[in-house]
Order: structure tokens, then C-alpha cells, then sequence
């Protein structure tokens, strides 16, 4: 493919999506009206250099970004935390009355939750007095939904819980179900109870539960973070983490 055929897929690419990142821009950047007036003279500079439309897509997706983030911490802040510390949704551990408190909403197939596995473990060890909340949200398949099942099934073997979760995380490749049957195995759970707890039907309504209470917090993927009531979806580090909390 020569450069030149390149350079013109390009400019007809940006071409085909100009007008419409020219009306969303204007409408969310605040062009002047000079701008707006001359919108074909604009129009024509944007598909001549579609360089500045790759900058104006990136900033139109950090502002739609921070204006995600925004409706999601208003969200959590009208929900209130006790929400996320259902038992009926949320494996919980830590005092009632804890200062520090930690959410998460994950899927054992989502590699960004697993990611952040080392810091959540170090968290939880390092904070005793901390309150913490685990929130299955199978998003990601057939495989994610049978181990969300498993562990929601494993709060029936509560102190098997903790162990079993961090082992399945902590997983190379895809979670199925032979692989959550292992994994339980090897960790020392009950595989005829899990099993058989696995088709009640309150993990059906409890899964339902997570879901409503995703949706209401304006969650769309996983991991999602509540630090001392603060918001973050993505994986986090130790550094991101420590930010979190010192600055609830």
C-alpha cells in the first residue's frame, strides 16, 4: 500500500465523520460563532488536516469521560454506600463502623480486574479496620456468569470466600466452568454444596440485585472502584488507591 493511497484513505475517512465531530464539538467545546458561521471553510481546513481531528476526537472523549465520571459519583452520592453494603449483593467484610471503605464491582474475566488484584490484597491486609465490599458482575459471558454463580454460591462456605475469589482472579487464562470447579477444589470447598447452592434461586434475584444496583450507579464495565464514597471505573494501583483515600 503506497503512502499516498494512505494519506487518502485518511482524509476520506475524516472526510465521512468531520460533520458530525464538527456539530458535537461545537455544541460541546463552545466554538465561537465566527466558527460556526464559516462551517464550510472550517469543514474543509479539518479534512485537509486530519490530524487536529485525531486531537478534537480526544478531547471530545475526555470530556464525555469526565462527564461519565460525573454522573456516576452523583449517582453513588444519591444511592448513599449503604446500598453497595447489601448483603444480598455484596460479600462483606470489616466493622459496620468502619472509616475506610472499599466497593468493587468485577468479573472474573475482565483482565483489568485482575490487574488490580495485588493492590486490592494488599489493601484488604493492610486495613483491618476497613469495611470492604465484592460485588460479582458477570459482564463478559457464559464462563463469567458461572463463577459469579460459584462465588456467590461460596458465601455459603464464608470463611472458603476470600480465598477462592483472589485464586479465581488471579487466573491466567479464560474462567469456565471447569476451571471453577478446580479452583474450588483446590481451595478446600465443598464441590457437592457449592454445586447444589449454585441453582438456588436467590442468586438469580441477588445477581439481579447487582445489575439494578450497576445500572443505578451508572456502571458499564468492570472494575468499578468506591473508595470512602468516591467513584472510579478501571484497574487501579497502589498509588491510585492511596490517592483515593486520602482525598475522601
Amino acid at each position: 500500500m503506497s503512502e499516498n493511497w494512505k494519506n487518502a484513505a485518511v482524509v476520506g475517512a475524516a472526510g465521512a465523520c468531520v460533520a458530525l465531530v464538527f456539530d458535537v464539538a461545537a455544541a460541546n467545546l463552545g466554538w465561537p460563532p465566527f466558527m460556526a458561521a464559516n462551517a464550510n471553510a472550517v469543514h474543509a481546513y479539518l479534512v485537509s488536516h486530519p490530524e487536529v481531528l485525531v486531537e478534537m476526537t480526544n478531547k471530545l472523549q475526555a470530556k464525555q469521560d469526565e462527564n461519565d465520571d460525573s454522573a456516576r459519583q452523583a449517582a453513588v452520592n444519591r444511592l448513599g454506600l449503604k446500598a453497595f453494603f447489601n448483603p444480598n449483593v455484596a460479600f462483606i467484610i470489616g466493622p459496620a463502623n468502619a472509616k475506610t471503605t472499599l466497593v468493587e464491582f468485577f468479573d472474573y474475566n475482565c483482565p483489568y480486574c485482575r490487574a488490580s488484584i495485588p493492590t486490592v490484597k494488599k489493601f484488604l491486609v493492610s486495613h483491618k479496620d476497613a469495611r470492604f465490599a465484592f460485588i460479582e458482575f458477570p459482564i463478559k459471558g457464559p464462563g463469567s456468569i458461572v463463577a459469579a454463580r460459584a462465588a456467590m454460591a461460596a458465601r455459603n462456605q464464608p470463611d472458603k470466600y476470600l480465598a477462592f475469589h483472589f485464586a479465581l482472579m488471579s487466573q491466567d487464562g479464560p474462567v469456565d466452568e471447569k476451571t471453577v470447579y478446580d479452583v474450588a477444589r483446590q481451595n478446600g470447598l465443598n464441590l457437592d454444596k457449592l454445586k447444589n447452592d449454585m441453582k438456588s434461586p436467590a442468586i438469580d434475584r441477588s445477581l439481579a440485585e447487582a445489575k439494578t444496583l450497576a445500572n443505578a450507579a451508572n456502571i458499564d464495565g468492570t472494575p468499578a472502584f468506591i473508595v470512602n464514597g468516591r467513584i472510579r471505573e478501571g484497574a487501579i494501583d497502589d498509588t491510585t488507591l492511596a490517592q483515593m483515600t486520602n482525598s475522601s
